[in-house]
Parts: C-alpha cells; structure tokens; sequence
C-alpha cells in the first residue's frame, strides 16, 4: 500500500524558514518522482518542486526559485522541501505526491500522480 506522509508545517512570520518532509513507503519502483505541490484557498492546486528519486534531478516553480531547496534520503525514503524567505503568499496546504514512471522534463501537472499525501498546512503571517 503506497503511502506519502507529509509533516513539518506550521505557522511562520514572513521571513522565517521552515522543512516539510515527505516519508513514503509502500512501493518498490526505480525511475520515479517525488513532486510538492501547494493549494491555498480559493486557488488551484500549485505545483512547487520536483525530483527525480533515479538521479536527484530537481525543479522547481519559478515563484520559489532561489527560496525552496528539494532533496531526498534514499535511506529514509523520505522527500524535504527546505523553504526559507517565507512570504504571506506561501501561505498553503502542502502536499507530496509520486509520479510512479518518470515521463518528462520539467515540472509536471497534477494529474502525473498517482498517489498523494493527506497535506500539512503552512501559514506565514505576522
């Protein structure tokens, strides 16, 4: 049974930092990703980073470029999404989700996972 557990959110002034984790299990695949999206209220779902759990490739929207670092622990099975320079706009639920085949490229719509986790929420205000 695939699972994506997500944890680390919380509430944050602007400015500060904060890691999301991702731990998986559950499935034994080579060639996949690990995506973090972000949906806050009223708005569609936002895709956030991505990586390559073959080759630790990663990508990442052009909104946190520079601010968000994505990275794995193959030993843990676990996916982080570093985040610092917080602005109000983060403000979001975060979610992880595996994309089972690496297909492509780039950033890649929602709809290229399958499997989901249950989101953490994240809030930056002051």
């Amino acid at each position: 049974q695939v699972q994506l557990v997500e944890s680390g959110g919380g509430l944050v002034q602007p400015g500060d930092s904060l890691r999301l984790s991702c731990a998986t299990s559950g499935f034994t695949l080579d060639n996949y990703a690990i995506g973090w999206f972000r949906q806050a209220p009223g708005k569609e779902r936002e895709g956030v980073s991505r990586i390559s759990w073959y080759d630790g490739r990663t990508y990442y929207a052009d909104s946190v470029k520079g601010r968000f670092t994505i990275s794995r622990d193959n030993v843990k099975n676990t996916v982080y999404l570093q985040m610092n320079s917080l602005k109000p706009e983060d403000t979001a639920v975060y979610y992880c989700a595996l994309e089972p085949q690496w297909t492509a490229w780039g950033m890649r719509p929602a709809s290229a996972y399958d499997y989901w986790g249950q989101g953490t929420q994240v809030t930056v205000s002051s």
